[in-house]
């Protein structure tokens, strides 16, 4: 069965695979892989028939590999895609499911920080100082992470991400929603800070089984260890429910290994210096069964 691969195009070169994605395009083409091209500016533009014009008609079931989108762009990408005879092998509602942290907080309460979600309309004033204390009430006050549902401002760590205490947290969140504007994706997420090592693993899941585990992209030259057991984070992937998935691992200070992201595999980073031919052969290997 061949399997169709969803390309973002260059913007300059309209016609061939975007730089980013250039060396994944021939591990594609091996697997008997078929890729074509999605124009993502267009897409963000909301100029969705056009972004599709080059897949052509009967494409039939596709992988997206390319930039982020919004849960309701990808929505827009999905439907335009089934017009011309492609199915999605990620749904719109499975890809809202691992992009955005609602969708997967439950499956992996357990094994992530505390947290909290403040839906948020763009443009509305940021939470204020009660409304923000109610919400993490019964919290011991050892420090908040500010996010939105996709997102955080890490590089801006202690003016936009991190707030030390209650006091700092309101002054922290009105800076992160004054700096996201319009890119705040959904509303605001609270979780608690944990202590964590600076070494991040990502692994990378296909239909509930882990078929990679390497460095955080962030992270390339950071030192990793063994994934190890992964049955517990097995488990939440399998409850998520979602076909192709990425779980972002780390140790504690005192080694408890946590869960710190969850992210749809399509839009998910692949680290330089791996293989990316082992990743398109289990992408093979998955369109035949059943989503």
């Amino acid at each position: 069965m061949t399997v169709g691969f969803l390309f973002c195009a260059d913007p300059l070169r309209p016609r061939r695979v975007d730089p980013h994605f250039e060396q994944q395009a021939q591990p594609a083409r091996n697997v008997d892989g078929r890729p074509a091209l999605i124009d993502h500016d267009a897409i963000v533009a909301g100029r969705v028939a056009e972004a599709v014009a080059r897949v052509p008609i009967g494409f039939g079931p596709a992988w997206y590999r390319g930039w982020m989108l919004r849960a309701e762009q990808y929505r827009a990408m999905e439907e335009a895609l089934r017009a011309r005879g492609c199915q999605l092998l990620v749904s719109a509602r499975d890809y809202r499911a691992a992009h955005e942290l609602p969708g997967w907080i439950d499956s992996f309460r357990h094994l992530t920080p505390q947290t909290v979600v403040l839906p948020m309309a763009q443009g509305t004033p940021a939470p204020g100082a009660e409304r923000l204390a109610l919400a993490v009430a019964g919290w011991s006050d050892g420090g908040f992470v500010i996010k939105d549902y996709v997102k955080s401002r890490k590089h801006e760590w202690s003016d936009a991400c991190y707030a030390p205490n209650l006091a700092r947290l309101p002054d922290v969140v009105a800076k992160f929603v004054e700096l996201q504007g319009e890119d705040l994706a959904g509303g605001l997420v609270i979780r608690r800070f944990e202590d964590f090592e600076h070494r991040e693993l990502r692994v990378w899941w296909i239909d509930g089984e882990p078929v990679f585990a390497g460095r955080h992209p962030d992270s390339p030259q950071a030192d990793i260890e063994a994934p190890g057991d992964l049955s517990d984070v097995r488990a939440a992937v399998r409850r998520l429910g979602c076909r192709f998935v990425t779980t972002d691992l780390v140790r504690r200070a005192d080694g408890v290994r946590r869960v710190i992201e969850v992210g749809d595999g399509q839009v998910s980073d692949w680290p330089s210096g791996a293989d990316p031919a082992l990743l398109y052969a289990a992408l093979r290997e998955a369109t035949a069964t059943p989503g």
